[in-house]
């Protein structure tokens, strides 16, 4: 992938892409709390693109409002890559859009259920299928939030430029 200009965001990048490709997008959030879904209305246009979103930050939320299986959950919990991925399928599924991004993890300060500050899963779900990127964040928590976000957005682009047309 090109750099991207100075002053264009990995959001602005992302919401143009999906634009010129007339696909719409949904996000699924834990970890970060909205923060994608922020990043993403700051741009201006972006209700062109962006459907909607969803915080799950509960693990139950998670099975209810994004249809992640429950055995999953009760087996491994909410930070695992299967989990981001279903995520990422559930608010395609769940906003009516044709991309779906999702964020689960640790922002710490301490472990949850074994996992330690920093374990990150992100994953993409578009119409040439899903992908889940595991990711070792460091920092604070309001570091690995923004490092997240940041992560998301540029696999989706990732994902999607593999997807692209010939």
């Amino acid at each position: 992938m090109a750099p991207e200009p100075p002053g264009v965001t990995p959001a602005a990048q992302l919401l143009a892409v999906l634009g010129r490709r007339g696909l719409t997008l949904a996000v699924a959030e834990s970890l970060t709390g909205g923060l994608a879904s922020d990043a993403l209305v700051q741009v201006p246009g972006a209700s062109a693109v962006l459907r909607g979103g969803i915080v799950a930050y509960a693990t139950d939320l998670k099975h209810t409002l994004l249809g992640v299986d429950g055995a999953l959950l009760a087996e491994h919990g909410a930070i695992h890559p299967e989990v981001a991925r279903q995520m990422a399928e559930g608010v395609r599924a769940a906003c009516g859009a044709r991309v779906g991004i999702a964020t689960t993890g640790v922002a710490g300060p301490d472990p949850q259920d074994g996992h330690p500050p920093g374990e990150v899963y992100v994953a993409v779900a578009g119409p040439a299928g899903s992908a889940v990127l595991p990711l070792q964040l460091a920092g604070d928590r309001p570091a690995i939030r923004a490092a997240a976000v940041d992560a998301a957005l540029r696999f989706a682009l990732e994902h999607l430029a593999e997807d692209e047309p010939e």
